[in-house]
């Protein structure tokens, strides 16, 4: 089984992506699972022009690292994308990502499309104490899984998480989570 882990955050070295981390040591006892694991910000990802284009081709128009991503997403088998809040909702840059998967929208025809049968994971993460913020990106994550036709499997919503340092109180519950992916 194929485990990609996305870390939807520009940082590379804070609470988004220590959980990463952390889920890859929980889910790596597992021999039969390959994991893998991105940080949106190592892609160059250009913005979507709008132009429309990819409705009548299911290609896109620009030249950028879109496509890399789009191999990691076809290998995996699940998709674990974990995000931090920005402003109550998913990065700009994850945010951008998304609005370039047009061509893989399940809204239009034609469109391309990834290999079926996956799962997706979802984790947010936020600063305060409201989980409605959270709820709101793991359904961002969710409305994007659905038009890419993956099947949200889970989600986990984390609360009053600043600094990695706050992570280690919730070690128990991110791996309990863990326990979860791929079953059933």
């Amino acid at each position: 089984m194929n485990v990609l882990l996305i870390n939807c955050s520009p940082v590379r070295n804070g609470a988004t992506a220590e959980i990463i981390k952390m889920i890859r040591s929980f889910l790596e006892t597992d021999k039969e699972r390959e994991i893998r694991d991105i940080c949106i910000d190592d892609y160059d990802i250009k913005f979507c022009k709008g132009c429309r284009n990819c409705h009548k081709t299911a290609k896109c128009v620009q030249n950028d690292d879109v496509m890399k991503v789009i191999e990691e997403y076809d290998w995996a088998d699940i998709i674990v994308s974990v995000s931090p809040s920005y402003w109550a909702d998913i990065p700009g840059q994850f945010k951008a990502f998304i609005d370039r998967c047009t061509p893989w929208c399940n809204t239009h025809e034609p469109h391309a499309a990834i290999k079926g049968g996956k799962k997706g994971y979802s984790i947010a993460l936020r600063t305060g104490p409201n989980m409605k913020e959270c709820e709101r990106i793991m359904e961002s994550i969710e409305h994007f899984y659905g038009h890419m036709e993956i099947a949200p499997s889970g989600r986990l919503g984390l609360c009053s998480i600043e600094y990695k340092e706050a992570l280690e109180g919730r070690k128990e519950e991110i791996r309990e989570f863990c326990s979860r992916i791929g079953k059933a």
